[in-house]
């Protein structure tokens, strides 16, 4: 694990030498905070990126992300306000909201062969043709 207190040249005062060393930490705090901040705004945008219809979330790198600010709660105030804003200036990048119920895939069924009365007299007679040349 890497060493957390930066190393500062010794002063000839000691308290000097603290004095830079906790600015320095002071320094990294900040940092770290603010990366920290940037991760979570770059999460809460994402959830709520999915939760608007996003179809590919790369789409988020056109939002520029740096003026949202983060609530005490570490929640921002108006991402739903902000996502429908995007939402409208960049429509190809969400999914078409659909009117009807959600699609599902059609259950899994064995092929199974045409019934005479389901067959034209043309498609019967090809049939029948192909069974008797099967028989011989």
């Amino acid at each position: 694990m890497t060493e957390i207190v930066p190393q500062v040249e010794p002063a000839d005062n000691p308290v000097d030498d603290l004095r830079a060393r906790a600015e320095l930490l002071e320094k990294k705090l900040n940092d770290f905070q603010q990366q920290s901040d940037t991760r979570l705004v770059r999460a809460e945008m994402k959830a709520e990126a999915v939760r608007a219809g996003m179809i590919d979330l790369d789409g988020l790198k056109l939002l520029d992300l740096s003026g949202i600010k983060l609530n005490e709660n570490g929640e921002i105030d108006d991402a739903s306000e902000l996502m429908g804003r995007f939402k409208k200036a960049k429509p190809w990048l969400f999914g078409m909201p659909s009117s009807s119920s959600p699609l599902s895939a059609p259950l899994a069924q064995p092929p199974r062969q045409k019934h005479a009365t389901e067959m034209t007299s043309a498609e019967y007679a090809a049939a029948r043709a192909a069974l008797l040349k099967q028989r011989y």
